[in-house]
């Protein structure tokens, strides 16, 4: 007869999910970029302060915390914005400082705005920033160089690659799981749907005030039953919709950023009380990865050779049902 010990098994803790936040602007976005140059920048309405601090309380209310990918630029002429979010218990991480595309930097221009971010969000924050998203998700096959910048600037996460095919960004054979390159950087890929023959981007921006409620959801628990993290990305100004217009800047670049913004809100509530949101390094630290400023992070490598995340298995294309 078998033996019972009397003493129930633990049951494993709920699966969390990355919400991560891209710290700009409305006028900062690249759709916009061509009808507000840098330049113009100091003469427009800073609105992101209103809209952060109305994420702050969205979170609170729904208990979830989240990674801030702040711009540099913010951080300069809001520096008591960069305070609140740390005093509200989320991760504050480097969005870069100009807001500028990888691809228009040069190496020494990389370093140089990853190092100031960093250097000045850790003074705002009081906290060690060790993550990175570029704008516009720039980590691309011609700019995988910047991954060892970041590393050797002190970054010990990326969360920039986009595992999908698009005109602007994106490397759609790329890994779609949390894994360790070569650079020595952890790679916290943007989440996708993986189809027999294509992969949907999901769960983020444009892409979430589009879909309908249903499929992103769909789409979140069919990476739980995988066993995987989503990761779900916002920015400030799509939940501004009193924004100014911009003319301009053409009829999708158009469609792309205000499509959607008005019941944003209520979409973001309606998923914070369905599923657990936490910041990227707790996620991490749900599956065994430990990051330290200047360490090396732990690693282990799956039946492909590619880096995994320790306790994350590797779902190969179209499984995960």
């Amino acid at each position: 007869m078998p033996r019972f010990s009397g003493h129930a098994e633990e049951a494993p803790a709920p699966l969390r999910h990355v919400l991560s936040i891209d710290v700009e602007d409305w006028f900062q976005v690249e759709n916009h970029a061509r009808a507000i140059p840098r330049a113009e920048w100091p003469r427009c309405e800073l609105r992101i302060a209103g809209s952060v601090r109305r994420l702050l309380d969205l979170l609170a209310d729904a208990q979830a915390r989240a990674t801030f990918f702040v711009l540099g630029w913010v951080a300069e002429r809001l520096p008591d914005l960069v305070r609140d979010i740390a005093r509200a218990g989320h991760e504050v991480a480097s969005h870069g400082w100009s807001h500028t595309p990888l691809w228009d930097l040069s190496e020494e221009a990389c370093f140089d705005e990853v190092s100031r971010s960093r250097a000045l969000l850790e003074e705002l924050s009081g906290q060690p920033v060790l993550g990175y998203r570029a704008p516009t998700f720039s980590v691309t096959k011609r700019t995988l160089w910047a991954l060892r910048v970041l590393y050797q600037a002190g970054y010990r996460y990326d969360s920039s690659i986009f595992p999908v095919h698009h005109e602007r960004y994106g490397i759609s054979d790329a890994p779609t799981t949390i894994h360790r390159r070569a650079e020595g950087i952890w790679e916290v890929p943007l989440s996708v749907l993986e189809l027999p023959r294509a992969r949907l981007p999901v769960a983020g921006g444009g892409y979430f005030r589009l879909y309908p409620l249903w499929l992103t959801r769909w789409a979140i628990r069919r990476l739980e039953r995988a066993g995987r993290p989503a990761v779900v990305y916002a920015h400030p100004w799509e939940f501004d919709p009193s924004q100014p217009r911009v003319r301009g800047v053409g009829l999708l670049p158009g469609f792309r950023h205000r499509v959607g913004i008005g019941g944003n809100a209520r979409k973001l509530a309606r998923l914070l009380r369905e599923f657990r949101f936490a910041s990227v390094r707790t996620v991490l630290a749900q599956l065994g990865i430990e990051l330290e400023p200047r360490g090396v992070p732990r690693r282990c490598a799956d039946e492909t050779g590619i880096l995994v995340a320790p306790g994350l298995r590797r779902v190969p294309d179209g499984c995960g049902e």
